[in-house]
């Protein structure tokens, strides 16, 4: 059951993170909750302010991108709601990587040198940057994890013809740019990030969220070589600590597993290590708001009453 009916409403779709309504087919209302995921698991208490931090940083990032290519955000009508242009989706999400990372650096420990058809380099520590940044794309999978896949495969399979391939990929590496200079001059590095495409006609968009701590990996700039030479882990603002803390309590989204309690406490610390990248990421203070489902339900209605 959605928890809300608006008019002209066609579609819900209840995501991980997200409440998701089309309106007559052509708008999406994505209503960012408190729900945190990992593991492809939602975890079993949401966390204050999230939704608003999330919602808040994408919809900064898509405004100031808005110049590489055209996105779907029209508006976003309270703190943790953006209503957009629904696109149709490819069923791929553009992983760039500009470090040895997390899943990659996985992979390179294993000894394999090839990641979705990309080719890495020999004698890299992890967390190195790679020579130049690479795309590591994945299948959007409706259920279960996401799978790698390569650039021939996302041609073969028909996710996306070799003209749409050459937009998402020159896309991708210009927008993973701009993201890593607005990090920069927070004094961070941005070294991992997804991106979601879809077509409207022949018109290729950006959609959904972009570098925000769920799509993204943040380091510290300051000290970041100097922790590489010493071997040391480096320093970063996303919610790998989450994953970190459910591996430490032996947790990975596994049969049979069970989720670790989550204490007041431990929720706090999420919540302010979210607020945290949000004051990073920004540069400016983050001024929590909590809406009520009326004063919501109410902003999402007058915005859809001017777009329509």
């Amino acid at each position: 059951m959605a928890p809300f009916q608006f008019p002209f409403q066609t579609a819900f779709y209840k995501g991980k993170v997200r409440d998701v309504y089309t309106i007559q087919d052509r708008l999406l209302v994505m209503i960012a909750s408190d729900r945190i995921s990992a593991f492809d698991v939602i975890l079993p208490a949401p966390i204050p302010y999230k939704g608003q931090v999330l919602n808040q940083i994408a919809a900064y990032m898509l405004k100031a991108t808005a110049d590489i290519c055209p996105n779907w955000l029209l508006e976003s009508p309270a703190p943790h709601v953006s209503i957009g242009k629904k696109c149709e989706p490819f069923k791929i999400e553009m992983v760039v990587r500009g470090n040895l990372t997390g899943h990659a650096w996985r992979t390179y420990k294993s000894g394999k040198r090839q990641l979705c058809g990309v080719a890495l380099p020999e004698g890299l520590r992890e967390n190195d940057y790679f020579p130049t940044p690479i795309i590591t794309p994945s299948t959007k999978a409706s259920e279960g994890h996401d799978e790698d896949i390569s650039k021939d495969e996302i041609i073969a399979h028909g996710l996306a013809s070799a003209e749409d391939w050459a937009v998402l990929e020159k896309y991708t590496l210009a927008l993973f740019e701009r993201g890593k200079q607005i990090a920069a001059k927070r004094g961070l590095i941005l070294v991992d990030t997804k991106y979601e495409f879809g077509k409207i006609g022949d018109t290729i968009y950006l959609m959904d969220e972009i570098h925000t701590p769920d799509s993204s990996r943040y380091f510290y700039a300051d000290g970041f070589e100097e922790r590489q030479a010493s071997g040391e882990k480096q320093q970063q603002l996303s919610k790998e600590f989450v994953r970190e803390w459910l591996i430490a309590n032996d947790f990975m989204g596994k049969e049979g597993q069970t989720v670790p309690e989550m204490t007041p406490e431990w929720i706090e610390t999420i919540s302010r290590r979210y607020i945290e990248l949000y004051e990073k990421v920004i540069g400016q203070p983050f001024e929590p708001q909590a809406w009520t489902t009326e004063e919501t339900k109410a902003a999402v209605e007058a915005a859809l009453k001017r777009l329509q």
